[in-house]
């Protein structure tokens, strides 16, 4: 009686033996050659389209090998009225190098001519993208105004800053690490 019990253990542990080793060859990492994207700090920045206020279109995708900060902002939004100068000024400093801001107007919190309004007031070069249906804010589940965030070269989403306003040498220290080093 005993034998039987051991041998019918034996094939339950070889078994579960073989399903194991199943399981790790079936879920084995085949070398990054497919990074999932999604909106969280070392995954690929989910590629969105929208339109800037001039209405060109822009998408994520077309700054492919750059240095990205993404940036959600309303015209209504005091921190995000308050970073926007600073991002201006090393954006001014370091799009040669590299670097683009894509600053994303959450339209369906703010409006359109809030946003334009303002934009013209300041002057900024970088994009204004609106999101006017609130598509890119529910891609990357925006959660506050303004959040910003920083994506490599190499399209990995490298950090993400909730709330502002984000001072102008942390924003420099910042886009440095993304362009690879001291400029």
């Amino acid at each position: 009686m005993r034998t039987m019990l051991s041998k019918y253990w034996l094939y339950f542990v070889i078994v579960v033996l073989l399903i194991g080793a199943g399981w790790i060859w079936a879920s084995r990492d085949d070398g990054g050659a497919q990074l999932q994207a999604s909106p969280q700090e070392g995954f690929l920045a989910p590629n969105f389209t929208l339109e800037t206020l001039e209405g060109e279109t822009v998408s994520l995708s077309d700054f492919e090998g750059q240095a990205v900060m993404i940036n959600f902002w309303a015209s209504w939004c005091p921190p995000c009225r308050a970073e926007m100068p600073s991002m201006e000024n090393v954006y001014q400093k370091y799009q040669n190098q590299g670097f683009v801001i894509l600053a994303i107007n959450a339209t369906h919190q703010d409006t359109v001519s809030g946003a334009a309004n303002f934009v013209a007031e300041e002057g900024f070069s970088y994009p204004i993208l609106m999101d006017t249906k609130g598509s890119v804010s529910q891609l990357y589940q925006l959660r506050s105004l303004p959040t910003s965030l920083f994506v490599g070269k190499d399209g990995l989403i490298q950090e993400i800053v909730y709330g502002g306003p984000i001072p102008e040498a942390d924003l420099q220290t910042r886009i440095e690490n993304l362009l690879g080093g001291r400029q």
